[in-house]
């Protein structure tokens, strides 16, 4: 268990991939009674682990989970057996969901779904700008979608925990209709305008210039923008011949990932007007500029 400052633990699940980084990062908040902030999937060493390496006397009050994907949320069933704590989430796989996503995937036109918990309820819903306290420890939840329509980041003083919505090892999987671009921009300005001091990501190290780092997501994704605009400007093309076209440099096993962000991008080019998909939005669709 790593100490990272003075109420803030970490221990990085085994589940190292080229989507995870090492692994998922496990926060222990407190001490005493304490917050277990995203279990990680169901390993019940890595489970085993977090209560072995708590403080003797020390015992867990409440377990947070960011959202509802398999490798944060997926042990949350079972250490909440292992520890009789309640589990704290936004909600369900399709808790705030925007109208428009609601209609791609009552439509089934946007695939999409990887490694969502599709079973995941918490026993407590969090509200946006609710606070959750025990002991030496407290709370805000901030509602944060884009990755995930679920997603909670978690504000402690000058700390905010952002789960996948902000890393610094790596860009955000955005894949509609669990991730949202619009709303993933919106997200980006709300923690902006936290101020915060560091935040401390679902993977990798903390984030020291929470502000640089936003900034350089904001401008990760509008440059990727105007690269999907300048290849649909030599004239119209699909998902796939457009991933491969703007992801040069990306290595093929990758592109599938990748086609999922793009295809995110150009699902805000539609609805902004910018760009038209024949004969309907979907990931199959041939896209143009309008």
């Amino acid at each position: 268990m790593d100490i990272l400052e003075p109420g803030v633990r970490r221990r990085v699940a085994p589940n190292s991939s080229a989507l995870t980084h090492r692994g998922t990062c496990t926060y222990v908040l407190g001490t005493g009674e304490v917050a277990v902030l995203d279990p990680g999937p169901a390993d019940p060493g890595h489970l085993r682990a977090l209560l072995d390496h708590l403080a003797p006397g020390e015992r867990v009050g409440a377990i947070l989970v960011s959202h509802a994907h398999l490798d944060h949320s997926g042990g949350a069933r079972a250490f909440a057996d292992l520890t009789g704590a309640p589990i704290f989430a936004f909600g369900g796989p399709e808790a705030g969901r925007s109208a428009r996503m609601q209609m791609l995937a009552a439509e089934g036109l946007a695939g999409g779904g990887e490694g969502v918990d599709a079973g995941f309820r918490p026993d407590v819903v969090l509200l946006d700008g609710e606070t959750v306290a025990t002991g030496d420890w407290s709370v805000t939840a901030l509602h944060t979608p884009g990755h995930f329509c679920n997603h909670l980041s978690f504000a402690m003083g000058d700390r905010v925990f952002t789960g996948d919505v902000v890393m610094g090892w790596s860009t955000t999987l955005i894949s509609p209709p669990d991730g949202d671009l619009d709303a993933y921009f919106a997200t980006l300005d709300r923690l902006a305008g936290q101020g915060a001091r560091i935040f401390y990501p679902g993977h990798g190290d903390p984030v020291s210039d929470p502000a640089a780092r936003l900034a350089e997501l904001a401008a990760h994704r509008g440059a990727r923008t105007e690269q999907i605009l300048s290849v649909l400007a030599i004239g119209p093309a699909t998902l796939s011949a457009l991933t491969a076209q703007v992801y040069v440099e990306t290595p093929p096993a990758l592109h599938p990932a990748a086609a999922r962000n793009l295809f995110a991008h150009l699902v805000s080019l539609v609805f902004q007007g910018r760009v038209e998909a024949h004969p309907q939005l979907s990931t199959t669709a041939i896209f143009e500029i309008a």
